[in-house]
């Protein structure tokens, strides 16, 4: 298992393009070393089968299929983008809000979908953190907590909304007073997951 005695982590977000977990069309990633943002990288993806884009999700995340129609696909974004980001740093692990349920799958499905080779990848779940920091909040969202913590962006961007979820874990280790992920996430009774 990955882990330090630091607050190193990289935060990732991904949106797709309707329900269907395997139709990813974008992709954030930002590096976060003793809890302070380092790098970041961000690409647009062509989604498999370029599924429709309906009008719910482009007012959600605002990408529209003229957008990614010329846009690499996710094994591309993957092997040349996303991976040597994150091997930069291979001790460190992967944040994503509520990435148990949405960012997580996506990677499997869209590994699934392209026949790739699943990536030995170790993470945790913000989401999971936030509700244990905040539990007097009525809603963890990404909107609410960075509207409760004073945090400004554009939501549903993945660059964005990856930013902010590293944010969000640095304020959490401010507020428990821990020094590493390893503190943060006892604190919070929760561990590093892998796949």
């Amino acid at each position: 298992m990955i882990m330090n005695n630091r607050l190193d982590y990289i935060a990732i977000d991904f949106e797709t393009a309707n329900y269907c977990k395997n139709s990813a069309c974008s992709v954030g990633l930002v590096r976060f070393i003793d809890g302070k943002e380092t790098d970041s990288c961000y690409s647009l993806i062509h989604p498999a089968k370029m599924y429709f884009i309906p009008e719910w999700t482009r007012d959600i995340h605002h990408i529209s299929y003229d957008d990614v129609r010329n846009k690499p696909y996710f094994p591309e974004v993957w092997d040349t983008i996303v991976m040597p980001f994150i091997k930069q740093t291979p001790d460190i692990p992967l944040v994503a809000h509520n990435g148990n349920t949405f960012d997580i799958p996506v990677i499997q499905n869209c590994c699934n979908y392209y026949d790739m080779e699943l990536p030995k990848l170790e993470y945790f779940d913000s989401l999971t953190v936030a509700r244990k920091t905040w539990p007097e909040l009525e809603n963890h969202k990404l909107t609410q907590l960075g509207e409760y913590l004073g945090i400004k962006y554009l939501a549903h961007d993945a660059l964005e909304d990856s930013r902010t979820c590293g944010k969000i874990i640095s304020f959490a280790a401010n507020k428990w007073k821990v020094n590493s992920i390893e503190e943060l996430l006892k604190a919070c009774n929760t561990n590093i997951r892998s796949f």
